[in-house]
């Protein structure tokens, strides 16, 4: 049985963070049209436009709240949020690139949201899958690199019984588990640091569920993960939660 929990360090910090969760089964992402997600991606570009209509980008909403989460806890130098990364390169000009069609879903819902997404293969978790504060030396070797590059004391982590799975939240994750075309089976979140607001993350699960149906089938379980509801059940249980 794997689950998913936040732990108690990390909800001492941020006690009103709330994580969105679909569960991913027999989905198929396998690349069948090259930048078949372009013109999605363009659409969710000219959407998040909303999160940076302040001309002092670090000003934006979106953005000062993240920077504000990434003050509490130790960070590696540069490490920003993975909507700040997305945000800034689209104020800039510049487009999201194609890359499998679960990651190019992903990135258009957290444009279009203003929320910070990320995945992994389920299959490849040791253990349990834990949002906890590092203890320091979590292995970690991220994509484009064979270097390990451990975790730091007092970091935001994400972890399994091997390692680090993201580091600093959601800055960068090792490819160990990263999606690839041949995932079949894949565990999504949705960040926020200070809970729901206006209905913006269940919105952007449902919306991102509906979605991963459409393109690449299989099955959906989502699931809201707050200090109210801290663990949950990802395969090896009973049925969950809501099947989508």
């Amino acid at each position: 049985m794997k689950k998913f929990r936040l732990e108690k360090d990390f909800l001492q910090l941020f006690p009103d963070s709330e994580i969105g969760v679909l569960v991913l089964k027999g989905i198929d992402n396998h690349v069948k049209e090259e930048d078949r997600f372009a013109p999605y991606l363009r659409q969710c570009e000219e959407e998040s436009k909303v999160f940076f209509e302040n001309p002092e980008f670090i000003e934006n909403p979106v953005i000062k709240e993240w920077r504000e989460a990434f003050y509490k806890f130790k960070t590696k130098k540069g490490a920003r949020c993975s909507i700040e990364a997305l945000l800034k390169r689209v104020s800039k000009g510049g487009e999201i690139g194609c890359i499998n069609p679960l990651v190019d879903i992903y990135n258009g819902v957290s444009l279009k949201f203003g929320l910070p997404i990320g995945g992994e293969n389920l299959d490849k978790f040791e253990g349990d899958m834990r949002l906890t504060i590092a203890k320091g030396g979590e292995a970690f070797i991220t994509y484009g690199s064979d270097k390990d590059e451990p975790a730091l004391e007092g970091e935001v982590i994400y972890r399994d019984d091997y390692g680090a799975i993201c580091r600093c939240w959601n800055w960068r994750e090792c490819v160990r588990t990263m999606l690839t075309e041949d995932v079949t089976n894949a565990f999504m979140i949705i960040e926020t640091a200070e809970g729901e607001k206006d209905g913006n993350l269940n919105a952007a699960l449902d919306f991102m569920a509906e979605k991963v149906q459409e393109e690449l089938g299989g099955t959906v379980k989502k699931f809201i993960v707050s200090k109210d509801n801290p663990e949950i059940v990802l395969e090896g249980g009973e049925r969950d939660e809501e099947d989508k």
